[in-house]
């Protein structure tokens, strides 16, 4: 009988998996991304700048962050002008606690991509 238990389990673990790749390939490709976890630019979206299809274990969900339009810091430059040390530090303080929530989050992705 046990062994009857295991079979099930096992096909279940397979139903359940090939269940999720689908989920994940049909996300990426809606999306128009290249991967999980691999933000892209969205020009030409009304409202957002980018998207991303983030996969955390079992989880996947696909984010839209960002302003369309809006200046950002972007990456810290040599010489970087007080201004945008401002923004770039009162844009982490702000959302810190949301950036800590991981990879399930837009402001970690607008963190890692835009700030």
């Amino acid at each position: 009988m046990a062994t009857l238990a295991n079979k099930r389990n096992k096909y279940l673990d397979k139903t359940y998996n090939s269940d999720l790749s689908k989920k994940v390939k049909s996300s990426v490709k809606r999306a128009g991304v290249s991967g999980v976890n691999d933000p892209k630019r969205t020009p030409s979206h009304p409202k957002k700048s980018h998207v991303v299809v983030a996969k955390e274990g079992s989880k996947v969900k696909t984010i839209r962050f960002g302003e369309q339009g809006a200046s950002t810091a972007g990456k810290p430059k040599k010489g970087e002008s007080d201004k945008m040390k401002k923004k770039r530090k009162s844009f982490k303080s702000r959302h810190g606690k949301n950036i800590k929530k991981g990879k399930m989050s837009a402001a970690y992705w607008a963190d890692k991509e835009k700030w």
